[in-house]
């Protein structure tokens, strides 16, 4: 039996993961969760699973659960919230599956106390990865890659020795305006962007699949879990989604992990390794699927890809405040106060004003993500947005 707790599960990741705990009752078993502000979901997840902590957003949504909750479930709230859920002593597994640098903090606070992390936070990595890492190593805590295409790495290359790769390839769906000029990107709506043609996801990682960023922020992610120079990082557009990343070896052979767009393998994959437990699932029929396609991305149709290899390869808090700035960016863009074709432009701009910081601190990270945030406000109120 391993002992779970959910950041973020309220969310499409979380959700998910609940359903494959629900599935294998006898295998896992619910803690801990946290639900930011969606207490008609959270409630729900509390009723089902009878967790013993859970973490809510803020105290006064944390004194509205606590009305509806048997008295032994702890609630707390917040940013020390999240890091009480993940570093709860009964705690065997995190599953870090909330959105945004947020989740920096808690996987190194539940890494320090030699929790094994279920990864599906990019930004943790893309923010702090050097620290993240670093202590990971020295806890001696594992680090299972929850995302699809990191995770189908991590399958990849099972059994082999990394000193012998030579290259990594993550696909991409290219997403939901994949097939359109950038000129034709200029007219598109909050309600256009989030019809992801394969997954089904969060608003915020939807806009990012639209514009690429995800990929771009997967790339630095992948530099982190993997151990491998960004010249060893490839990316491959793929619009069907079927084969979710390879990695090619010096003998030129290449190993893939195939399968539906079903975000429960990956997560059932993070949970039960190192074995594999049935999963009740629509399975992969590649007669039906017919054909395969790939082309390589462009650099210029898609900017973020650009951007992103450029900060990872320039380090420091580079990549802290290219995540930031997205963050802050796509905020701006689902509540009206961006254009769509401007997202790009605008993280750009933030990192042309940024001197990158070599080797930061844990608080040199958290200054320079705040900074981004600001910078991304100053940007649009200079624009009259």
């Amino acid at each position: 039996m391993k002992n779970i707790a959910i950041l973020g599960s309220t969310g499409s990741i979380g959700t998910q993961t609940l359903e494959v705990i629900k599935a294998h009752p006898k295998q896992f078993r619910v803690i801990g969760l946290s639900g930011g502000t969606n207490l008609t979901l959270l409630r729900e997840q509390i009723k089902l699973f009878s967790p013993k902590i859970v973490s809510v957003k803020s105290k006064l949504i944390a004194d509205k659960l606590k009305a509806d909750v048997p008295a032994n479930i702890k609630i707390v709230y917040g940013e020390e919230g999240l890091i009480e859920v993940a570093t709860f002593d009964e705690v065997d597994f995190v599953v870090s599956a909330v959105v945004g640098s947020i989740g920096l903090k808690p996987t190194i606070k539940a890494i320090e106390v030699g929790k094994q992390i279920g990864l599906a936070n990019k930004e943790t990595l893309v923010s702090g990865g050097h620290i993240v890492m670093e202590l990971a190593k020295k806890h001696q805590v594992s680090i299972i890659p929850i995302d699809s295409e990191h995770s189908a790495i991590y399958q990849s290359l099972n059994g082999e020795n990394i000193k012998q790769v030579k290259r990594i390839i993550l696909t991409a769906s290219g997403g939901t305006f994949r097939d359109k000029t950038r000129e034709e990107l200029r007219n598109v709506t909050i309600e256009d962007a989030l019809k992801h043609p394969n997954w089904s996801m969060g608003a915020k990682i939807t806009i990012d699949s639209a514009t690429m960023m995800n990929k771009g922020l997967e790339i630095i992610e992948a530099h982190w879990l993997f151990n491998l120079p960004f010249e060893k990082i490839d990316v491959l557009i793929h619009p069907e989604s079927i084969i979710h990343s390879m990695v090619e070896f010096q003998d030129l052979a290449i190993i893939a992990q195939l399968g539906t767009p079903d975000m429960k393998v990956p997560i059932q994959y993070a949970l039960s390794y190192p074995d594999r437990i049935e999963l009740n699932s629509k399975p992969l029929d590649l007669t039906e699927v017919g054909t395969l396609n790939f082309r390589k991305p462009d650099y210029e149709r898609f900017p973020s890809l650009k951007m992103a290899y450029q900060s990872g390869k320039i380090g420091g808090t580079m990549p802290t405040v290219l995540n930031a700035a997205n963050e802050a960016v796509v905020e701006a863009f689902l509540q009206s106060r961006v254009p769509f074709i401007e997202i790009e432009s605008l993280i750009h701009n933030v990192l042309d004003q940024h001197n990158s910081i070599i080797n930061p601190s844990l608080e040199e990270i958290i200054a320079a993500d705040l900074w981004a945030r600001n910078a991304v406000k100053d940007l649009i109120i200079n624009k009259g947005w």
